[in-house]
């Protein structure tokens, strides 16, 4: 299973790469291929972790063209919920930050 996470981290950080050059729509293809390979493994908080991070991060790429984007608000909610069950810190902040231009609490 701990090649399934290192796959599953690298295709978070390949979304991430194609987000920071412009690439929305392959950064968006890539935080859900990574959320798919992510659900077909046994719940842990490892997985959890990397779910709340992609969730997460396909939130924030959505969310520059249009915060109300029904998909982008989906993402959000999943993100922030595993960030609270996790309890990392980092995935916490991130959902803090995301939160923090809305009316809503972590």
């Amino acid at each position: 299973m701990r090649n399934a996470f290192y796959n599953a981290a690298l295709i978070l950080k390949t979304g991430r790469e194609k987000a920071l050059e412009g690439d929305k729509s392959g950064a968006v293809s890539s935080f859900d291929k990574c959320i798919r390979e992510l659900k077909e493994l046994p719940p842990e908080r490892t997985r959890d972790v990397l779910l709340a991070h992609s969730y997460l991060a396909k939130y924030q790429t959505m969310a520059l063209e249009d915060k109300s984007n029904k998909r982008a608000q989906e993402s959000l909610h999943y993100g922030v919920s595993y960030a609270r069950s996790t309890r990392d810190p980092l995935a916490r902040a991130i959902a803090e930050e995301c939160l923090s231009g809305l009316d809503i609490a972590l």
